[in-house]
C-alpha cells in the first residue's frame, strides 16, 4: 500500500461525534511494510460502555489500540479523545497491554508496579508519600492482590500478573480504559475478578474497550462490539451487531457453524 493511496483513506469526522465520544477514530490505516494491517477504520466509542474488539488472528485488533495510543504510527487517520487530541488527554486514558509483551524478569515489587500508575501525581521528583502507597494498596485490594504487595512481579502466576497491571490502570483513575486481551491465559477466578472490576468501572461512568477472543462471553461481558478484519466489519450494540452474518464476514467463514449456533445469535 502506498502513502498516496493511504492519503485517500481519511473521512471527515462528525464534529458532534468527536466532541461527545471518549474515543473517536476516523480513517485510521496502519501498514507493516507493504502489508495493510488496519485499513481505513472508523470507530466511535460510547461513554459509559464496555466495548469488545473482536476478529480473527492478524485482524488488526491490537494494532488498532496501539495506533490509537500512538505506540505505532498510522499512515493516515485521526484520533480524538473526549473531543481533543491524544496529546492533551493522555491522563484520561489507562492502557493494559498484552501480558506476553511485558518483561516479567524486571526486578520490581508488585506495589511499585501499581505506583507507576500514579506517575502524573508524583511529579518530577517522583516522591512517593504515604497517601500514594495507601491508594496503590486500595487498588490492589480491588483486584484481590493485597497480600502480594511486596512480592516480586516475576514470581507471580500469569493471572496474578494480569490483576496487578489492572490495579496499575485503576491507580490512574482514568476515564477511558483500553485493555489488550485482558483474559488471555488467566484462570477462571482471575477472569471473574477482572470482569467484576470492569463492570464496576462502567457503573462508575467509566468507558472500557477490550480486545477479546472468547465469543461465547461477549453477550455476558459487553454491551457493545466492534468487529474487525483489517477493515471494520460492524460496530454497535451486542444485540444489533453480534450476529451470525457479521461473524461470518469477520472470520471469513472460519467459524464452525455449530459453534455459532451455540451462541444463540440472530441471523441478520
Amino acid at each position: 500500500m502506498t502513502l498516496e493511496l493511504a492519503a485517500n483513506f481519511g473521512h471527515a469526522p462528525s464534529a458532534e461525534q468527536l466532541e461527545n465520544s471518549p474515543l473517536a477514530v476516523r480513517g485510521l490505516s496502519v501498514s507493516y511494510g507493504q502489508k495493510p494491517v488496519v485499513f481505513s477504520v472508523d470507530m466511535t466509542v460510547h461513554e459509559g460502555s464496555m466495548t469488545a474488539i473482536i476478529g480473527p488472528n492478524g485482524a488488526g485488533k491490537s494494532t488498532l489500540l496501539k495506533a490509537v495510543l500512538g505506540i505505532v504510527k498510522p499512515l493516515s487517520g485521526q484520533t480524538m479523545v473526549f473531543g481533543k487530541s491524544l496529546k492533551t488527554q493522555r491522563n484520561r486514558i489507562a492502557y493494559v497491554p498484552q501480558r506476553a509483551s511485558i518483561d516479567w524478569d524486571f526486578p520490581t515489587r508488585v506495589l511499585d508496579v501499581v505506583l507507576m500508575g500514579l506517575y502524573h501525581e508524583l511529579g518530577l521528583l517522583r516522591r512517593v508519600r504515604q497517601h500514594h502507597i495507601d491508594k496503590a494498596r486500595a487498588c490492589l485490594e480491588r483486584v484481590g492482590m493485597t497480600e502480594f504487595a511486596d512480592r516480586q512481579i516475576g514470581q507471580l502466576s500469569g493471572g496474578q500478573q494480569q490483576r496487578v497491571f489492572l490495579a496499575r490502570a485503576l491507580a490512574q483513575n482514568a476515564d477511558l480504559y483500553l485493555l489488550d486481551e485482558p483474559f488471555a491465559g488467566v484462570d477462571a477466578a482471575t477472569e471473574k475478578a477482572i470482569i467484576r472490576v470492569l463492570k464496576d468501572l462502567r457503573a462508575e461512568g467509566k468507558t472500557v474497550v477490550a480486545v477479546h477472543h472468547d465469543l461465547s462471553t461477549v453477550p455476558e461481558y459487553f454491551d457493545r462490539v466492534f468487529m474487525i478484519s483489517t477493515r471494520k466489519i460492524a460496530e454497535g450494540t451486542v444485540a444489533d451487531s453480534f450476529t451470525t452474518e457479521n461473524l461470518d464476514k469477520t472470520y471469513g467463514g472460519r467459524l464452525a457453524t455449530a459453534h455459532v449456533d451455540q451462541l444463540g445469535l440472530a441471523t441478520g
